[in-house]
């Protein structure tokens, strides 16, 4: 499919595709790597268990969006080489950021897609996901642009169909109306519990959080994140 075709069929909840040209060793591991990693979902209909994407056969798969340079997901993989990672990042200079690192560490459990988040939820078999992240998803801070971020209740629909009950949607965010609109959403939601067992507890990192380069900036700026989780229930 091509990037034209594809950027017709998004629902646009992310922006620009691409930022500065990658340098030739970027580029070069970019369209080396991105082939061997890539879900091709226009090609092929969805396996009736996502394990046969990895050599592995992994019990448990694990879906990232947004990934960013891969900071975290990269992070996970590395934990848990049992568990297959699925990393979702259209923004070009990012995935060939991100390709670059999972290349070094020689990890196996990592596929990817780079595109619509949502082209690929509709595409994933039902109750295949054991766990998805949204972690510091673009705000879009003006009330004209709300309609698009990504967690909606359509999106959380797509979110309860694929994932397993007692599974856990993950969200991280620096930016207070994000977070609330979350929670809201969230809370209107039939499948999704928040699981805050403090007043406090949702300022609390993740197990193991690495820490991402948009939440040190979040920290530099004087924000604080907040880290919510939510029971599939």
């Amino acid at each position: 499919m091509s990037e034209d075709r594809r950027s017709r069929s998004t629902e646009a909840f992310f922006g620009r595709r691409r930022g500065k040209p990658m340098k030739p060793r970027q580029s070069g591991q970019y369209h080396a790597q991105l082939p061997k990693l890539r879900i091709a979902i226009d090609e092929y209909q969805a396996p009736a268990s996502l394990s046969e994407l990895f050599g592995h056969k992994p019990e448990k798969i694990r879906l990232e969006i947004g990934f960013g340079g891969g900071e975290h997901l990269v992070h996970e993989a590395s934990r848990f080489p049992d568990i297959g990672f699925v990393g979702v990042e259209p923004f070009v200079n990012s995935m060939a950021k991100f390709l670059a690192n999972a290349s070094e560490e020689g990890l196996e459990n990592l596929r990817v897609y780079d595109d619509d988040a949502t082209q690929l939820l509709d595409w994933m078999p039902a109750n295949s996901i054991d766990g998805i992240d949204l972690l510091y998803p673009d705000p879009w801070p003006k009330k004209k642009h709300w309609k698009r971020r990504f967690v909606n209740q359509q999106n959380l629909t797509r979110f309860a169909r694929v994932m397993k009950p007692g599974s856990l949607f993950r969200f991280a965010s620096d930016i207070d109306t994000y977070v609330n609109w979350t929670l809201k959403h969230c809370d209107e939601h039939p499948d999704f519990e928040w699981v805050a067992q403090a007043a406090d507890d949702w300022h609390a990192p993740y197990e193991a959080w690495p820490g991402t380069r948009y939440e040190a900036k979040a920290f530099r700026e004087g924000r604080t994140p907040a880290y919510l989780t939510f029971l599939r229930q």
